[in-house]
């Protein structure tokens, strides 16, 4: 009897190959510069904020409604995933890769070339939030897409790199926007930032995506979906009802386990700079390039816990990343009142590693869907959880803020805990991607 495991490698424990390393390289670099379109914004929240709603409106109500917009992306990211998803399970994962790049470059190119406040009025923060929105949408089916994508290229042993591998591009799309932002802090005054060198970064931003776009053309489509499309086994529906209704222990824990990495990424990365300049007036300039170090230990510990993944299975490296990762933050955080310039980078780096459990998190979520709506369940699963606890954490931190300074150490322990429970949680179905299709004559 032929199966798809015979069908789809020969090999399922051969090495990877010349291809592998091509596929993993352009996805993770193309990865990269999506998602750099989509969190620059957050780097220069403080400026945006200032430029794009009434110079009369109180310091903290400027940065909720900037951080409101911000949420917004995430609050699109369901619709767009799911469409975009569904597509992928349909004509294929490469088209729909492609597609959702195309879709970010557009608006961050038109970002950084909008009116402010002071030209258009509430015309502004409206066209901000209008770009923002179809920025969401493009990204909830990019990183679905990235993780399906190449776990269905490689043999399934090495899935944990290839998926922490991605994951590790992804991050370095948030440190090549610290680095410019960095830049931009450091060779522009401030007065020059606010007046112009703030669209630098947007209009290089759609610049990265075109390029990406190009980059993606060179991919080939999975082999998964080649046998799936041959035995004609693609969904015709939406599946979200069969998702629902037939995993829904993979949806929950992949819910959870995306609320954890939601908390890692937001909070520790994108979130802390904005609160080191607010809450304990750390030069701009510092506090990126604290953030940079700690993104580069993050892009490591991305692809370190990816291969923990491959080698002691799933349970282990998230348990013990995440077990790392609440005791760093709250040496970071609670360092953060008396430490110098160099202790604030070094604990910034430590739990920038820490944060990099979220390289294993792709592992278990490609594992708990069969192959025929893997892209779509995960990608479901995955931006509902994300726009729920991405979006909403930096407008509820700031609110918590008011009342709290060590509210950022609180939330990321309270969900490194959860993190520690989903590990002991069995994945459910537990499909590997090349063992996710029935035997041929079983179709």
């Amino acid at each position: 009897m032929t199966t798809s495991v015979d069908l789809l490698g020969a090999a399922a424990h051969r090495k990877l190959d010349r291809n592998d390393y091509k596929t993993l390289s352009l996805a993770a670099l193309g990865g990269a510069l999506e998602f750099y379109d989509f969190v620059v914004f957050v780097f220069f929240a403080a400026v945006l904020g200032s430029l794009f709603f009434p110079p009369e409106m109180p310091d903290w109500l400027r940065q909720l409604q900037t951080f409101g917009i911000f949420a917004a992306g995430y609050l699109a990211r369901p619709l767009g995933g799911i469409v975009i998803a569904h597509f992928g399970d349909l004509l294929g994962r490469k088209r729909m890769f492609t597609l959702s790049i195309f879709l970010m470059a557009i608006p961050t190119l038109a970002m950084g070339l909008l009116p402010t406040y002071a030209s258009v009025g509430i015309a502004a923060p409206l066209l901000l939030l209008l770009f923002r929105i179809l920025q969401g949408a493009a990204i909830g089916g990019e990183v679905p897409g990235a993780w399906v994508f190449v776990s269905e290229h490689v043999p399934r042993r090495h899935t944990g790199l290839a998926v922490g591998t991605l994951t590790a591009g992804l991050t370095f799309g948030i440190l090549l926007g610290s680095l410019i932002a960095t830049a931009i802090n450091s060779g522009y005054t401030q007065a020059e930032v606010h007046d112009y060198a703030w669209r630098i970064p947007f209009i290089l931003g759609g610049v990265f995506g075109l390029f990406a776009v190009y980059l993606r053309r060179f991919l080939e489509e999975t082999p998964v979906f080649k046998e799936m499309h041959a035995r004609q086994l693609l969904a015709k529906e939406l599946p979200l009802k069969a998702i629902v209704k037939n995993h829904l222990g993979s949806v929950v824990l992949s819910m959870l386990l995306t609320w954890v990495l939601s908390a890692a990424i937001v909070v520790v990365i994108l979130f802390t700079p904005t609160y080191l300049q607010k809450q304990f007036a750390v030069a701009p300039a510092l506090s990126l390039q604290a953030n940079s170090l700690a993104i580069v230990m993050l892009t490591i510990g991305c692809v370190v816990f990816g291969m923990a993944a491959d080698r002691f299975g799933s349970k282990w490296a998230l348990g013990v990343g995440s077990l790392g990762l609440l005791v760093t933050s709250y040496l970071f955080y609670g360092s953060l009142g008396s430490t110098t310039p160099g202790g604030l980078i070094a604990g910034y780096m430590v739990a920038g590693f820490f944060v990099g459990t979220v390289g294993a998190v792709p592992y278990v979520l490609v594992h708990a869907y069969p192959a025929v709506v893997r892209f779509s369940g995960l990608s479901f699963s995955y931006n509902v959880a994300y726009a729920i606890f991405g979006g909403l954490t930096p407008v509820m931190l700031t609110i918590w803020l008011k009342y709290d300074t060590l509210a950022p150490a609180h939330y990321v322990a309270a969900l490194a805990v959860l993190g520690v429970v989903c590990a002991l949680v069995p994945i459910p179905g537990n499909a590997a991607p090349h063992r996710a299709l029935p035997p041929r004559d079983a179709a």
